[in-house]
Protein backbone atom coordinates (compact mmCIF):
# COMPACT_ATOMS: atom_id res chain seq x y z
CA UNK A 1 0.00 0.00 0.00
CA UNK A 2 2.92 2.27 0.80
CA UNK A 3 4.58 1.53 -2.06
CA UNK A 4 1.42 1.99 -4.26
CA UNK A 5 1.43 5.33 -2.52
CA UNK A 6 4.33 6.44 -3.13
CA UNK A 7 4.67 5.74 -7.15
CA UNK A 8 1.88 7.65 -6.80
CA UNK A 9 3.11 10.65 -5.29
CA UNK A 10 6.49 10.43 -7.28
CA UNK A 11 3.76 10.24 -10.46
CA UNK A 12 1.78 13.67 -9.42
CA UNK A 13 5.07 15.77 -8.70
CA UNK A 14 6.19 15.28 -12.07
CA UNK A 15 5.50 18.63 -14.28
CA UNK A 16 4.44 17.29 -17.02
CA UNK A 17 1.28 15.55 -15.17
CA UNK A 18 0.68 18.70 -13.21
CA UNK A 19 0.75 20.61 -16.49
CA UNK A 20 -2.15 17.91 -18.10
CA UNK A 21 -4.20 18.03 -14.71
CA UNK A 22 -4.43 21.77 -14.95
CA UNK A 23 -5.47 21.99 -18.18
CA UNK A 24 -7.46 18.73 -17.86
CA UNK A 25 -9.17 21.43 -15.09
CA UNK A 26 -9.22 24.14 -17.09
CA UNK A 27 -10.81 22.10 -20.36
CA UNK A 28 -13.76 21.22 -17.50
CA UNK A 29 -14.09 24.45 -16.31
CA UNK A 30 -14.94 26.17 -19.82
CA UNK A 31 -17.19 23.08 -20.66
CA UNK A 32 -19.21 23.71 -17.23
CA UNK A 33 -18.97 27.67 -18.15
CA UNK A 34 -20.40 26.88 -21.36
CA UNK A 35 -23.56 24.40 -19.60
CA UNK A 36 -24.65 27.75 -16.99
CA UNK A 37 -23.66 30.46 -19.87
CA UNK A 38 -26.69 28.48 -22.04
CA UNK A 39 -28.42 28.15 -19.14
CA UNK A 40 -29.16 31.13 -18.36
CA UNK A 41 -29.80 32.41 -21.96
CA UNK A 42 -32.93 30.07 -22.21
CA UNK A 43 -34.07 31.49 -18.98
CA UNK A 44 -33.71 34.85 -20.35
CA UNK A 45 -34.86 34.96 -23.57
CA UNK A 46 -38.57 34.70 -22.49
CA UNK A 47 -37.93 38.19 -20.30
CA UNK A 48 -36.84 41.72 -22.21
CA UNK A 49 -34.39 42.45 -19.39
CA UNK A 50 -31.99 43.64 -21.91
CA UNK A 51 -29.10 44.53 -19.75
CA UNK A 52 -28.55 40.98 -18.05
CA UNK A 53 -29.26 39.50 -21.93
CA UNK A 54 -26.54 41.92 -22.86
CA UNK A 55 -24.06 40.66 -19.93
CA UNK A 56 -24.67 36.89 -20.74
CA UNK A 57 -24.43 37.36 -24.50
CA UNK A 58 -20.78 39.79 -23.71
CA UNK A 59 -19.71 37.39 -21.37
CA UNK A 60 -19.80 34.26 -23.07
CA UNK A 61 -16.14 34.37 -25.03
CA UNK A 62 -14.34 36.30 -22.80
CA UNK A 63 -15.34 34.05 -20.23
CA UNK A 64 -14.03 30.85 -22.06
CA UNK A 65 -10.68 33.36 -22.57
CA UNK A 66 -10.35 34.24 -18.83
CA UNK A 67 -10.48 30.65 -17.87
CA UNK A 68 -8.02 29.51 -20.48
CA UNK A 69 -5.24 32.43 -19.62
CA UNK A 70 -5.77 30.91 -15.96
CA UNK A 71 -4.92 28.10 -17.20
CA UNK A 72 -2.43 28.52 -19.40
CA UNK A 73 -0.65 30.84 -16.96
CA UNK A 74 -0.63 28.60 -13.94
CA UNK A 75 0.99 25.73 -15.91
CA UNK A 76 3.76 28.43 -17.32
CA UNK A 77 4.29 29.18 -13.47
CA UNK A 78 4.66 25.87 -12.55
CA UNK A 79 7.18 25.21 -15.40
CA UNK A 80 8.98 28.55 -14.40
CA UNK A 81 9.12 27.08 -10.52
CA UNK A 82 10.73 23.93 -11.80
CA UNK A 83 13.23 25.29 -14.26
CA UNK A 84 13.95 28.26 -13.16
CA UNK A 85 14.03 29.81 -17.27
CA UNK A 86 14.23 33.52 -17.26
CA UNK A 87 12.31 33.14 -20.88
CA UNK A 88 9.17 32.56 -17.90
CA UNK A 89 9.75 35.50 -15.90
CA UNK A 90 7.27 37.46 -18.04
CA UNK A 91 4.50 35.14 -17.54
CA UNK A 92 2.58 37.04 -14.66
CA UNK A 93 3.02 41.09 -16.29
CA UNK A 94 1.90 38.90 -19.45
CA UNK A 95 -0.83 37.08 -17.50
CA UNK A 96 -2.39 40.53 -16.02
CA UNK A 97 -1.88 42.61 -19.61
CA UNK A 98 -4.24 39.30 -21.43
CA UNK A 99 -6.52 39.75 -18.36
CA UNK A 100 -6.65 43.51 -18.70
CA UNK A 101 -7.34 43.16 -22.90
CA UNK A 102 -10.30 40.63 -22.29
CA UNK A 103 -12.01 42.73 -19.79
CA UNK A 104 -11.49 45.43 -22.21
CA UNK A 105 -13.00 43.07 -24.67
CA UNK A 106 -16.36 42.34 -22.61
CA UNK A 107 -16.68 45.70 -22.17
CA UNK A 108 -16.50 46.78 -25.90
CA UNK A 109 -19.04 43.54 -26.21
CA UNK A 110 -20.92 44.76 -24.03
CA UNK A 111 -21.39 48.08 -25.24
CA UNK A 112 -22.43 46.64 -28.67
CA UNK A 113 -24.95 43.69 -27.73
CA UNK A 114 -26.61 46.24 -25.09
CA UNK A 115 -26.90 48.87 -28.31
CA UNK A 116 -28.31 46.13 -30.36
CA UNK A 117 -30.86 44.81 -27.91
CA UNK A 118 -32.01 48.73 -26.72
CA UNK A 119 -32.11 49.52 -30.18
CA UNK A 120 -34.53 46.06 -31.26
CA UNK A 121 -36.68 46.42 -28.46
CA UNK A 122 -37.59 50.10 -28.88
CA UNK A 123 -38.01 49.58 -32.64
CA UNK A 124 -40.36 46.65 -31.80
CA UNK A 125 -42.09 49.31 -29.42
CA UNK A 126 -42.32 52.37 -32.00
CA UNK A 127 -40.53 51.71 -35.50
CA UNK A 128 -39.97 55.41 -35.95
CA UNK A 129 -37.23 55.25 -32.94
CA UNK A 130 -34.16 57.65 -33.44
CA UNK A 131 -31.72 55.15 -33.51
CA UNK A 132 -28.69 57.34 -33.88
CA UNK A 133 -28.42 58.67 -30.81
CA UNK A 134 -28.02 54.69 -29.23
CA UNK A 135 -25.54 53.87 -31.73
CA UNK A 136 -23.55 57.41 -31.05
CA UNK A 137 -23.16 56.46 -27.25
CA UNK A 138 -22.64 53.09 -27.99
CA UNK A 139 -19.66 54.15 -29.79
CA UNK A 140 -18.35 56.51 -27.17
CA UNK A 141 -18.28 54.22 -24.70
CA UNK A 142 -16.44 51.16 -26.78
CA UNK A 143 -14.03 54.08 -27.54
CA UNK A 144 -13.70 54.51 -23.92
CA UNK A 145 -13.61 51.20 -22.90
CA UNK A 146 -10.66 51.03 -25.48
CA UNK A 147 -8.50 54.13 -24.10
CA UNK A 148 -9.11 52.93 -20.41
CA UNK A 149 -7.86 49.05 -21.16
CA UNK A 150 -4.99 51.07 -22.54
CA UNK A 151 -3.94 53.05 -19.98
CA UNK A 152 -4.17 50.11 -17.06
CA UNK A 153 -2.51 48.02 -19.55
CA UNK A 154 0.64 50.65 -19.53
CA UNK A 155 0.33 51.56 -15.82
CA UNK A 156 0.87 47.78 -15.59
CA UNK A 157 3.98 47.78 -17.68
CA UNK A 158 4.94 50.41 -15.10
CA UNK A 159 5.07 53.40 -17.74
CA UNK A 160 4.08 56.72 -16.49
CA UNK A 161 0.68 57.93 -16.98
CA UNK A 162 1.05 61.80 -16.73
CA UNK A 163 3.93 61.32 -19.16
CA UNK A 164 2.08 59.65 -21.76
CA UNK A 165 -0.78 62.33 -21.40
CA UNK A 166 1.82 65.12 -21.28
CA UNK A 167 3.48 63.60 -24.30
CA UNK A 168 -0.11 62.93 -25.95
CA UNK A 169 -0.89 66.42 -25.82
CA UNK A 170 2.02 67.64 -27.83
CA UNK A 171 1.47 64.81 -29.94
CA UNK A 172 -1.51 65.39 -30.43
CA UNK A 173 -1.18 68.78 -31.89
CA UNK A 174 1.44 67.76 -34.27
CA UNK A 175 -1.06 64.83 -35.32
CA UNK A 176 -3.88 67.30 -35.50
CA UNK A 177 -1.79 69.55 -38.14
CA UNK A 178 -0.82 66.67 -39.83
CA UNK A 179 -4.32 65.27 -40.48
CA UNK A 180 -6.85 68.38 -40.47
CA UNK A 181 -9.31 66.38 -42.42
CA UNK A 182 -9.92 63.34 -40.60
CA UNK A 183 -9.67 65.44 -37.13
CA UNK A 184 -12.74 67.63 -38.77
CA UNK A 185 -14.50 64.23 -39.78
CA UNK A 186 -14.51 63.18 -36.70
CA UNK A 187 -15.69 66.49 -35.29
CA UNK A 188 -18.04 66.47 -38.40
CA UNK A 189 -19.34 62.87 -36.91
CA UNK A 190 -19.80 64.10 -33.39
CA UNK A 191 -22.13 67.27 -35.11
CA UNK A 192 -23.91 65.02 -36.82
CA UNK A 193 -24.95 62.83 -33.54
CA UNK A 194 -25.49 66.19 -31.39
CA UNK A 195 -27.65 68.08 -33.97
CA UNK A 196 -29.58 64.96 -36.05
CA UNK A 197 -30.43 66.33 -39.11
CA UNK A 198 -30.53 63.03 -40.23
CA UNK A 199 -30.09 59.55 -38.67
CA UNK A 200 -30.16 55.89 -40.37
CA UNK A 201 -32.87 54.99 -42.86
CA UNK A 202 -33.81 58.40 -43.68
CA UNK A 203 -33.75 59.91 -47.49
CA UNK A 204 -32.15 62.76 -47.97
CA UNK A 205 -30.54 64.78 -51.06
CA UNK A 206 -28.42 68.50 -50.73
CA UNK A 207 -28.34 70.52 -53.82
CA UNK A 208 -25.06 71.99 -53.68
CA UNK A 209 -23.22 67.97 -54.42
CA UNK A 210 -25.05 65.32 -55.86
CA UNK A 211 -25.79 63.41 -52.77
CA UNK A 212 -29.54 61.94 -52.94
CA UNK A 213 -30.65 58.78 -51.29
CA UNK A 214 -30.79 56.42 -48.11
CA UNK A 215 -28.26 56.78 -45.14
CA UNK A 216 -27.48 53.31 -44.23
CA UNK A 217 -24.73 54.47 -41.83
CA UNK A 218 -23.26 57.21 -39.80
CA UNK A 219 -19.43 56.57 -39.45
CA UNK A 220 -17.00 58.09 -37.15
CA UNK A 221 -14.77 59.44 -40.72
CA UNK A 222 -17.55 59.14 -43.16
CA UNK A 223 -21.31 59.02 -44.04
CA UNK A 224 -22.38 55.71 -46.15
CA UNK A 225 -25.36 56.44 -48.15
CA UNK A 226 -27.25 54.08 -51.11
CA UNK A 227 -28.45 56.12 -54.20
CA UNK A 228 -31.58 55.67 -56.04
CA UNK A 229 -29.81 54.01 -58.41
CA UNK A 230 -28.81 51.33 -55.82
CA UNK A 231 -24.87 53.06 -55.99
CA UNK A 232 -22.89 53.05 -52.43
CA UNK A 233 -21.89 56.61 -51.89
CA UNK A 234 -19.09 57.76 -49.02
CA UNK A 235 -19.57 61.10 -47.95
CA UNK A 236 -16.77 62.92 -45.57
CA UNK A 237 -18.90 63.41 -42.62
CA UNK A 238 -16.71 67.55 -42.75
CA UNK A 239 -18.95 67.94 -46.02
CA UNK A 240 -21.83 68.38 -44.15
CA UNK A 241 -20.99 71.37 -42.08
CA UNK A 242 -20.57 73.51 -45.30
CA UNK A 243 -23.76 72.37 -47.01
CA UNK A 244 -27.58 72.20 -46.70
CA UNK A 245 -29.21 68.86 -46.65
CA UNK A 246 -33.12 68.19 -47.47
CA UNK A 247 -34.16 65.45 -45.38
CA UNK A 248 -37.67 64.01 -46.73
CA UNK A 249 -38.35 61.66 -44.20
CA UNK A 250 -39.17 64.34 -42.12
CA UNK A 251 -41.77 66.16 -44.45
CA UNK A 252 -45.39 65.78 -43.81
CA UNK A 253 -46.39 66.04 -47.22
CA UNK A 254 -45.09 66.18 -51.33
CA UNK A 255 -46.03 68.75 -53.19
CA UNK A 256 -47.41 68.57 -56.68
CA UNK A 257 -47.07 71.63 -58.55
CA UNK A 258 -47.68 71.00 -62.64
CA UNK A 259 -48.43 72.95 -65.16
CA UNK A 260 -51.25 71.69 -67.95
CA UNK A 261 -51.96 73.68 -71.36
CA UNK A 262 -54.98 74.05 -73.64
CA UNK A 263 -55.44 75.22 -77.59
CA UNK A 264 -56.27 79.09 -78.05
CA UNK A 265 -58.89 77.62 -79.81
CA UNK A 266 -60.20 76.28 -76.15
CA UNK A 267 -60.30 79.15 -74.78
CA UNK A 268 -64.53 78.87 -74.56
CA UNK A 269 -64.10 75.88 -72.37
CA UNK A 270 -61.01 77.61 -70.18
CA UNK A 271 -63.37 78.22 -66.82
CA UNK A 272 -64.93 75.18 -67.06
CA UNK A 273 -61.99 73.00 -67.17
CA UNK A 274 -60.53 75.50 -64.35
CA UNK A 275 -63.19 74.61 -62.30
CA UNK A 276 -63.69 71.14 -62.74
CA UNK A 277 -59.99 70.20 -62.70
CA UNK A 278 -60.34 71.79 -59.15
CA UNK A 279 -63.43 69.85 -57.78
CA UNK A 280 -61.70 66.94 -58.86
CA UNK A 281 -58.35 67.74 -56.82
CA UNK A 282 -60.45 68.66 -53.62
CA UNK A 283 -62.10 65.53 -53.89
CA UNK A 284 -59.40 63.53 -54.52
CA UNK A 285 -58.71 60.75 -51.56
CA UNK A 286 -54.88 61.14 -51.74
CA UNK A 287 -54.83 64.83 -51.54
CA UNK A 288 -54.28 66.81 -48.64
CA UNK A 289 -57.20 68.78 -48.48
CA UNK A 290 -55.96 70.90 -45.08
CA UNK A 291 -52.95 72.10 -46.98
CA UNK A 292 -53.43 74.77 -49.63
CA UNK A 293 -55.06 73.49 -53.13
CA UNK A 294 -54.41 75.76 -56.12
CA UNK A 295 -56.15 75.06 -59.68
CA UNK A 296 -56.18 78.30 -61.60
CA UNK A 297 -55.67 79.71 -65.34
CA UNK A 298 -52.12 81.11 -64.59
CA UNK A 299 -50.76 82.32 -67.76
CA UNK A 300 -50.86 83.26 -71.53
CA UNK A 301 -47.96 80.80 -73.14
CA UNK A 302 -46.56 80.75 -76.69
CA UNK A 303 -48.80 78.07 -78.01
CA UNK A 304 -50.98 77.47 -74.71
CA UNK A 305 -53.75 78.42 -72.03
CA UNK A 306 -51.80 77.54 -68.59
CA UNK A 307 -53.64 75.72 -65.82
CA UNK A 308 -51.91 75.92 -62.63
CA UNK A 309 -52.54 72.62 -60.56
CA UNK A 310 -50.80 72.93 -56.79
CA UNK A 311 -51.50 70.57 -54.12
CA UNK A 312 -49.56 68.02 -51.15
CA UNK A 313 -50.13 64.60 -51.20
CA UNK A 314 -51.05 62.45 -48.22
CA UNK A 315 -47.93 60.04 -48.72
CA UNK A 316 -44.39 60.91 -48.61
CA UNK A 317 -42.72 57.97 -49.99
CA UNK A 318 -41.69 58.57 -53.26
CA UNK A 319 -43.24 55.91 -55.36
CA UNK A 320 -46.43 56.05 -53.91
CA UNK A 321 -46.30 60.18 -54.56
CA UNK A 322 -45.49 59.36 -58.06
CA UNK A 323 -48.56 57.08 -58.16
CA UNK A 324 -51.08 59.95 -57.47
CA UNK A 325 -49.43 62.47 -59.02
CA UNK A 326 -49.85 60.32 -62.37
CA UNK A 327 -53.81 60.10 -61.07
CA UNK A 328 -54.47 63.47 -60.72
CA UNK A 329 -52.94 64.48 -64.41
CA UNK A 330 -54.45 62.07 -65.98
CA UNK A 331 -57.81 62.59 -63.90
CA UNK A 332 -57.49 66.34 -65.30
CA UNK A 333 -56.65 65.47 -69.22
CA UNK A 334 -59.67 63.26 -69.25
CA UNK A 335 -61.50 66.61 -67.84
CA UNK A 336 -60.09 68.51 -70.78
CA UNK A 337 -60.70 66.15 -73.40
CA UNK A 338 -64.72 65.49 -72.02
CA UNK A 339 -64.96 69.66 -72.85
CA UNK A 340 -64.06 68.52 -76.30
CA UNK A 341 -60.58 70.65 -75.54
CA UNK A 342 -57.32 69.32 -76.29
CA UNK A 343 -54.39 70.13 -74.39
CA UNK A 344 -51.65 72.23 -76.39
CA UNK A 345 -48.45 71.32 -77.69
CA UNK A 346 -45.82 73.33 -78.81
CA UNK A 347 -47.31 75.19 -82.76
CA UNK A 348 -46.46 77.71 -84.84
CA UNK A 349 -48.80 80.06 -86.39
CA UNK A 350 -48.04 81.78 -90.19
CA UNK A 351 -50.07 85.09 -91.03
CA UNK A 352 -50.14 85.19 -94.88
CA UNK A 353 -51.18 88.69 -96.64
CA UNK A 354 -54.13 88.46 -98.33
CA UNK A 355 -53.37 87.59 -102.34
CA UNK A 356 -52.92 90.69 -104.54
CA UNK A 357 -54.20 90.36 -107.72
CA UNK A 358 -52.23 90.21 -110.77
CA UNK A 359 -54.18 93.15 -112.76
CA UNK A 360 -52.77 95.92 -109.61
CA UNK A 361 -48.96 94.07 -109.58
CA UNK A 362 -49.09 94.47 -113.93
CA UNK A 363 -50.40 98.23 -113.26
CA UNK A 364 -47.07 98.91 -110.36
CA UNK A 365 -45.05 97.34 -112.98
CA UNK A 366 -45.84 100.26 -116.05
Amino acid sequence: MENSLSVISNWVTQIWVQIIIVLVITLIASRIRHVIIKGVERKLSATEQIWSTSIVEALRQPAALLIWIAGVSFSLDLVRTEYQTPIFDSVPTLRIIAVIATLTWFLMKLGRFYERNYIENKVAENPSYDRTTVVFVGKILRASAVVLGALVAMQSLGLSIAGIVAFGGVGGIAIGFAARELVANYFGAIMLFLDKPFQVGDTITSPEREIEGTVLEIGWRQTIIQRYDTRTLYVPNAAFATISVRNHTRQINRRIYEYVGIRYNDSAQLEAIVSDIKSMVEKHPEIDQSNSIMVNFDRFAASSLDIFIYCFTRTTVWAEYHAVKQDVLVKAMDIITSHGAEIAFPTTTVNLPTETPLREITNQGD
